[in-house]
């Protein structure tokens, strides 16, 4: 093998098209611009909007569940957490057996948007084109990444 065969293939694993984590970032970034205008539809970032579901499925935690649920520090959540406050769509509370605590829970008015947001999914959906087998599988595929990389 010539020298540099062997060093090409030495830095094989450099190349963007062997890299697992490229398609990964850009599929991310894609899903994200593809949400946009449905979410500009109702006043909400991704990041809020993902925010906002577990709000409508739980309607209270502390700040660090909620975090742990999203897989987002603090230094991110708590701008997130602030604007939806300014919005009326959430409140943020110390708790009272542990003021240390800091819980959110959902307001009316964050209910009331849930009402707006409902079609979002399958606008998505229809926008992700895979069949519902294929997005079983990516999604479990997905969550075995991210419970093995933590």
């Amino acid at each position: 093998m010539a020298k540099t065969e062997q060093k090409d293939k030495e830095y094989e694993g450099l190349k963007l098209e062997n890299q697992i984590c490229f398609p990964l970032y850009a599929c991310s970034k894609e899903i994200i611009r593809a949400y946009k205008p449905f979410l500009d539809e109702i006043d909400l970032t991704y990041t809020q909007y993902i925010t906002m579901m577990v709000l409508w499925e739980k309607k209270e935690m502390n700040v660090k569940t909620l975090g742990e649920n999203l897989f987002l520090d603090s230094g991110t959540l708590t701008p997130v957490l602030k604007k939806l406050e300014s919005k009326g769509f959430l409140k943020r509370t110390r708790s009272k057996s542990d003021e240390r605590n800091l819980l959110v829970s959902i307001t009316k008015e964050g209910e009331a948007l849930k009402e707006k947001a409902k079609d979002v999914p399958e606008k998505i959906g229809k926008c992700v084109c895979l069949d519902s087998d294929d997005a079983k599988e990516l999604y479990r595929l997905l969550y075995k990444v991210i419970e093995n990389i933590r």
